[in-house]
């Protein structure tokens, strides 16, 4: 999708499953999020504003320890692919990309 020069552009950030709950879902299934955003944005900086406004999953997303990280308990996902495949956190988000939050399962 193209965009004229300084308009925004828009990122749909999906977050499934219990992640959801966080952002006004029921806690199960899809909840999706459009973020208009400036062009050249990063996956972070979109994710940190969603997180500005969700203070309960800033704290589900980021690590403690190291605030510019994600932590252990969501995978994060750009486009279907995992974080660190084709995107990074420092990647520029393109207009109509997905973001998707998707929680970690642990169990036996």
């Amino acid at each position: 999708m193209s965009t004229q020069a300084g308009q925004p552009i828009r990122v749909h950030v999906e977050a499934l499953s219990w992640v959801n709950k966080f952002v006004g879902g029921p806690g199960t299934g899809q909840v999706t999020l459009t973020e208009e955003v400036k062009p050249r944005t990063t996956v972070r900086a979109v994710l940190r504003q969603v997180t500005d406004r969700h203070p309960e999953l800033a704290s589900a997303l980021w690590d403690p320890d190291a605030s510019r990280e994600i932590g252990d308990n969501i995978e994060v996902m750009v486009n279907n692919a995992v974080l660190g495949v084709s995107h990074d956190l420092d990647s520029e988000v393109l207009d109509g990309d997905r973001i998707t939050l998707l929680g970690q399962y642990m169990g036996g």
